[in-house]
Protein backbone atom coordinates (compact mmCIF):
# COMPACT_ATOMS: atom_id res chain seq x y z
CA UNK A 1 0.00 0.00 0.00
CA UNK A 2 1.21 3.47 -0.67
CA UNK A 3 2.45 6.09 2.13
CA UNK A 4 -0.13 8.46 1.09
CA UNK A 5 -3.49 6.24 0.61
CA UNK A 6 -6.33 8.49 2.08
CA UNK A 7 -8.61 7.34 4.91
CA UNK A 8 -11.55 9.88 6.27
CA UNK A 9 -12.91 8.65 9.29
CA UNK A 10 -16.13 10.62 11.04
CA UNK A 11 -16.56 10.12 14.53
CA UNK A 12 -12.85 10.46 15.30
CA UNK A 13 -12.04 12.17 18.79
CA UNK A 14 -14.10 8.54 20.53
CA UNK A 15 -14.62 5.17 20.94
CA UNK A 16 -14.54 3.08 17.97
CA UNK A 17 -14.05 5.80 15.52
CA UNK A 18 -10.69 7.17 17.35
CA UNK A 19 -9.53 3.62 17.61
CA UNK A 20 -9.90 3.04 13.82
CA UNK A 21 -7.98 6.60 13.11
CA UNK A 22 -4.78 5.08 15.03
CA UNK A 23 -5.07 1.76 13.53
CA UNK A 24 -5.22 3.42 10.09
CA UNK A 25 -3.00 5.81 10.33
CA UNK A 26 -0.08 3.13 11.74
CA UNK A 27 -0.86 1.11 8.60
CA UNK A 28 0.57 3.87 6.90
CA UNK A 29 -2.67 5.79 5.62
CA UNK A 30 -3.03 9.59 5.82
CA UNK A 31 -6.44 9.69 8.39
CA UNK A 32 -8.75 13.14 7.75
CA UNK A 33 -9.92 12.52 11.44
CA UNK A 34 -13.42 14.53 11.49
CA UNK A 35 -15.34 15.27 14.79
CA UNK A 36 -16.34 17.95 17.17
CA UNK A 37 -14.44 17.82 19.70
CA UNK A 38 -11.39 20.07 18.57
CA UNK A 39 -8.88 19.62 21.74
CA UNK A 40 -9.45 15.51 21.44
CA UNK A 41 -8.88 15.46 17.55
CA UNK A 42 -5.28 17.49 17.89
CA UNK A 43 -4.50 14.89 20.74
CA UNK A 44 -5.18 12.41 18.50
CA UNK A 45 -3.05 14.09 16.02
CA UNK A 46 0.51 14.68 17.98
CA UNK A 47 -0.14 10.49 18.83
CA UNK A 48 0.88 10.16 14.77
CA UNK A 49 1.71 12.24 11.49
CA UNK A 50 -0.55 10.58 9.54
CA UNK A 51 -3.45 12.01 11.59
CA UNK A 52 -5.12 15.25 10.12
CA UNK A 53 -7.42 17.15 12.53
CA UNK A 54 -10.83 18.04 10.91
CA UNK A 55 -13.00 19.62 13.26
CA UNK A 56 -16.45 19.49 12.20
CA UNK A 57 -19.92 19.50 13.73
CA UNK A 58 -22.02 17.04 10.89
CA UNK A 59 -25.02 18.36 12.23
CA UNK A 60 -24.33 21.78 10.53
CA UNK A 61 -25.27 22.11 7.07
CA UNK A 62 -23.24 24.74 5.83
CA UNK A 63 -20.05 23.66 7.67
CA UNK A 64 -20.95 20.13 6.39
CA UNK A 65 -21.70 21.32 3.54
CA UNK A 66 -17.76 23.54 2.69
CA UNK A 67 -16.34 20.34 3.94
CA UNK A 68 -17.74 17.95 0.99
CA UNK A 69 -16.68 20.87 -1.15
CA UNK A 70 -13.46 20.54 -0.57
CA UNK A 71 -13.36 16.47 -0.79
CA UNK A 72 -14.72 16.99 -3.87
CA UNK A 73 -11.98 19.54 -5.47
CA UNK A 74 -9.34 18.08 -3.31
CA UNK A 75 -6.04 16.67 -5.66
CA UNK A 76 -6.20 13.56 -3.42
CA UNK A 77 -9.02 11.40 -2.88
CA UNK A 78 -10.54 10.00 -0.50
CA UNK A 79 -9.70 5.83 -0.56
CA UNK A 80 -11.63 4.26 2.56
CA UNK A 81 -14.12 6.35 4.24
CA UNK A 82 -15.35 5.15 7.60
CA UNK A 83 -18.60 6.59 8.29
CA UNK A 84 -18.80 6.03 12.46
CA UNK A 85 -20.14 9.62 13.91
CA UNK A 86 -23.70 9.08 15.50
CA UNK A 87 -25.71 9.21 18.18
CA UNK A 88 -28.15 8.11 19.97
CA UNK A 89 -31.59 9.56 22.15
CA UNK A 90 -33.56 7.25 24.26
CA UNK A 91 -37.30 7.09 25.03
CA UNK A 92 -40.86 5.99 24.14
CA UNK A 93 -41.86 7.65 21.34
CA UNK A 94 -44.55 9.57 22.50
CA UNK A 95 -41.72 11.12 25.15
CA UNK A 96 -39.07 11.72 22.29
CA UNK A 97 -39.10 15.41 21.18
CA UNK A 98 -40.06 15.53 17.19
CA UNK A 99 -36.99 17.90 17.09
CA UNK A 100 -34.62 15.21 18.54
CA UNK A 101 -35.56 12.45 16.00
CA UNK A 102 -34.63 15.26 13.21
CA UNK A 103 -31.12 15.87 14.71
CA UNK A 104 -30.94 12.14 14.99
CA UNK A 105 -31.30 11.70 11.67
CA UNK A 106 -29.21 14.77 10.34
CA UNK A 107 -26.05 13.10 12.02
CA UNK A 108 -26.63 9.31 11.85
CA UNK A 109 -28.08 9.20 8.39
CA UNK A 110 -28.41 12.46 5.90
CA UNK A 111 -24.64 13.87 7.13
CA UNK A 112 -23.72 9.96 6.37
CA UNK A 113 -25.33 10.13 2.91
CA UNK A 114 -23.81 13.58 2.11
CA UNK A 115 -19.94 12.50 2.93
CA UNK A 116 -20.24 9.54 1.25
CA UNK A 117 -21.36 11.14 -2.34
CA UNK A 118 -18.44 13.61 -1.42
CA UNK A 119 -16.19 11.17 -1.47
CA UNK A 120 -17.87 9.03 -4.63
CA UNK A 121 -16.32 10.97 -7.27
CA UNK A 122 -12.73 10.49 -6.38
CA UNK A 123 -13.12 6.81 -6.23
CA UNK A 124 -14.97 6.32 -8.71
CA UNK A 125 -11.84 8.28 -10.79
CA UNK A 126 -9.35 5.57 -9.14
CA UNK A 127 -12.16 3.10 -10.00
CA UNK A 128 -10.88 2.00 -6.31
CA UNK A 129 -12.38 2.47 -2.84
CA UNK A 130 -13.62 0.99 0.10
CA UNK A 131 -16.47 2.82 2.60
CA UNK A 132 -17.07 1.12 5.89
CA UNK A 133 -20.72 2.26 7.15
CA UNK A 134 -21.24 1.52 10.70
CA UNK A 135 -24.51 0.63 11.60
CA UNK A 136 -25.60 -1.98 14.47
CA UNK A 137 -27.36 -4.83 15.56
CA UNK A 138 -30.44 -2.41 15.95
CA UNK A 139 -30.17 -1.84 12.23
CA UNK A 140 -32.12 -5.32 12.20
CA UNK A 141 -33.99 -4.90 14.61
CA UNK A 142 -35.13 -2.31 17.64
CA UNK A 143 -34.61 -2.69 21.21
CA UNK A 144 -38.04 -1.07 23.06
CA UNK A 145 -37.10 2.91 23.97
CA UNK A 146 -34.66 2.59 20.92
CA UNK A 147 -36.93 3.29 18.08
CA UNK A 148 -35.62 6.82 16.60
CA UNK A 149 -31.91 5.49 17.03
CA UNK A 150 -32.88 2.00 15.58
CA UNK A 151 -34.94 3.84 12.51
CA UNK A 152 -31.61 5.60 11.49
CA UNK A 153 -29.79 2.36 11.15
CA UNK A 154 -32.24 0.30 9.66
CA UNK A 155 -31.67 3.12 7.13
CA UNK A 156 -27.88 2.98 7.21
CA UNK A 157 -28.39 -0.67 6.08
CA UNK A 158 -30.72 0.62 2.79
CA UNK A 159 -28.44 2.60 1.70
CA UNK A 160 -25.48 0.69 1.99
CA UNK A 161 -27.42 -2.47 0.59
CA UNK A 162 -28.51 -0.01 -2.59
CA UNK A 163 -25.11 1.90 -2.51
CA UNK A 164 -23.08 -1.55 -2.70
CA UNK A 165 -24.88 -2.66 -6.19
CA UNK A 166 -24.89 0.71 -7.93
CA UNK A 167 -20.45 1.16 -7.11
CA UNK A 168 -19.51 -2.40 -7.67
CA UNK A 169 -19.00 -1.71 -11.26
CA UNK A 170 -16.52 1.10 -10.43
CA UNK A 171 -14.57 -1.53 -8.02
CA UNK A 172 -15.70 0.33 -5.18
CA UNK A 173 -16.45 -2.01 -2.12
CA UNK A 174 -19.49 -0.68 0.47
CA UNK A 175 -19.65 -2.68 3.91
CA UNK A 176 -21.72 -2.80 6.42
CA UNK A 177 -20.87 -3.29 10.18
CA UNK A 178 -22.66 -3.75 13.16
CA UNK A 179 -21.53 -3.78 16.47
CA UNK A 180 -23.47 -5.04 19.20
CA UNK A 181 -22.77 -3.69 22.60
CA UNK A 182 -19.54 -1.97 22.81
CA UNK A 183 -17.87 -0.05 25.98
CA UNK A 184 -17.51 3.72 24.54
CA UNK A 185 -18.67 6.94 25.44
CA UNK A 186 -21.49 6.14 23.68
CA UNK A 187 -24.19 4.81 26.46
CA UNK A 188 -22.92 7.91 28.80
CA UNK A 189 -23.96 10.75 25.67
CA UNK A 190 -27.18 8.92 25.44
CA UNK A 191 -28.21 9.38 28.42
CA UNK A 192 -26.92 12.77 28.73
CA UNK A 193 -29.11 13.92 25.83
CA UNK A 194 -32.06 11.91 27.36
CA UNK A 195 -31.55 13.70 30.31
CA UNK A 196 -34.62 12.15 33.52
CA UNK A 197 -37.50 10.51 31.09
CA UNK A 198 -39.07 9.17 34.72
CA UNK A 199 -39.56 12.52 36.07
CA UNK A 200 -41.28 14.00 32.70
CA UNK A 201 -43.02 10.89 31.43
CA UNK A 202 -47.16 10.34 31.65
CA UNK A 203 -47.44 8.28 34.64
CA UNK A 204 -49.06 5.40 32.38
CA UNK A 205 -45.79 5.06 31.18
CA UNK A 206 -43.92 4.85 34.23
CA UNK A 207 -44.38 1.22 35.34
CA UNK A 208 -43.25 0.78 31.64
CA UNK A 209 -39.84 1.95 32.09
CA UNK A 210 -39.96 -0.10 35.45
CA UNK A 211 -40.55 -3.11 33.82
CA UNK A 212 -37.83 -2.33 31.08
CA UNK A 213 -35.38 -1.19 32.93
CA UNK A 214 -35.68 -4.19 35.19
CA UNK A 215 -35.61 -6.23 32.19
CA UNK A 216 -32.43 -4.51 30.48
CA UNK A 217 -30.43 -4.66 34.19
CA UNK A 218 -31.46 -8.70 33.62
CA UNK A 219 -30.08 -9.22 30.07
CA UNK A 220 -26.64 -7.82 30.79
CA UNK A 221 -26.23 -8.88 34.54
CA UNK A 222 -23.97 -11.50 32.75
CA UNK A 223 -22.96 -9.85 29.77
CA UNK A 224 -19.14 -8.66 29.07
CA UNK A 225 -18.62 -5.65 27.42
CA UNK A 226 -16.13 -5.24 24.97
CA UNK A 227 -13.71 -1.83 24.50
CA UNK A 228 -13.55 -0.70 20.69
CA UNK A 229 -10.71 -2.13 19.57
CA UNK A 230 -12.85 -5.22 18.96
CA UNK A 231 -14.70 -2.95 15.97
CA UNK A 232 -11.99 -1.07 14.88
CA UNK A 233 -9.79 -3.92 14.17
CA UNK A 234 -12.60 -5.75 12.39
CA UNK A 235 -12.72 -2.25 10.34
CA UNK A 236 -8.70 -3.06 9.57
CA UNK A 237 -9.37 -6.40 8.39
CA UNK A 238 -12.02 -5.04 6.51
CA UNK A 239 -10.42 -2.21 4.63
CA UNK A 240 -6.88 -4.59 4.21
CA UNK A 241 -8.87 -7.30 2.98
CA UNK A 242 -9.01 -8.30 -0.92
CA UNK A 243 -12.73 -9.58 -0.56
CA UNK A 244 -14.23 -8.67 2.17
CA UNK A 245 -17.75 -9.79 2.84
CA UNK A 246 -21.11 -7.54 2.45
CA UNK A 247 -22.26 -7.86 6.30
CA UNK A 248 -20.05 -8.16 9.48
CA UNK A 249 -21.39 -8.19 13.09
CA UNK A 250 -19.50 -8.60 16.55
CA UNK A 251 -20.09 -8.01 19.65
CA UNK A 252 -22.96 -9.17 22.65
CA UNK A 253 -26.07 -9.93 21.35
CA UNK A 254 -24.85 -10.87 17.37
CA UNK A 255 -25.49 -14.57 18.59
CA UNK A 256 -28.56 -14.10 21.11
CA UNK A 257 -30.64 -11.50 19.61
CA UNK A 258 -29.07 -10.80 15.87
CA UNK A 259 -29.24 -14.11 14.69
CA UNK A 260 -32.31 -14.97 15.84
CA UNK A 261 -33.79 -12.03 14.01
CA UNK A 262 -32.52 -13.06 11.01
CA UNK A 263 -34.19 -16.70 11.67
CA UNK A 264 -37.54 -16.17 13.33
CA UNK A 265 -40.57 -14.84 12.06
CA UNK A 266 -41.56 -11.50 13.04
CA UNK A 267 -44.49 -12.50 15.23
CA UNK A 268 -41.72 -14.84 16.95
CA UNK A 269 -38.66 -12.32 17.47
CA UNK A 270 -41.54 -9.85 18.83
CA UNK A 271 -42.19 -12.15 21.62
CA UNK A 272 -38.50 -13.23 22.19
CA UNK A 273 -37.65 -9.58 22.71
CA UNK A 274 -40.87 -8.80 24.44
CA UNK A 275 -39.54 -11.94 27.10
CA UNK A 276 -35.80 -10.79 26.88
CA UNK A 277 -36.56 -7.00 28.01
CA UNK A 278 -38.99 -8.08 31.24
CA UNK A 279 -42.20 -7.10 29.15
CA UNK A 280 -43.74 -10.21 28.19
CA UNK A 281 -47.34 -9.71 29.52
CA UNK A 282 -47.29 -6.37 30.83
CA UNK A 283 -50.60 -4.76 30.98
CA UNK A 284 -51.15 -1.33 32.34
Amino acid sequence: MEQREKALVTGASSGIGKETARLLAEKGFKVIAVARRKERLEELARENPNIEPKPLDLSNSETLEEFCQELLHAPEPVNVLINNAGFSIRGVLEDVPLASIRALFEVNLFALIRVTQACLPGMRRQRKGTIVNLSSIVGKFPFPTSGPYAATKHAVEAISDALRHEVRPFGIRVVTIRPGVIATEFNEKANQLTGDLFSRTDPDYKPFYQAYGAGMAKLFSNVTIPGPELIANLILKVVLSDSPRAVYAAGPFVDELLEQRLHLTDDEFFELMAEKTGLKGLRL
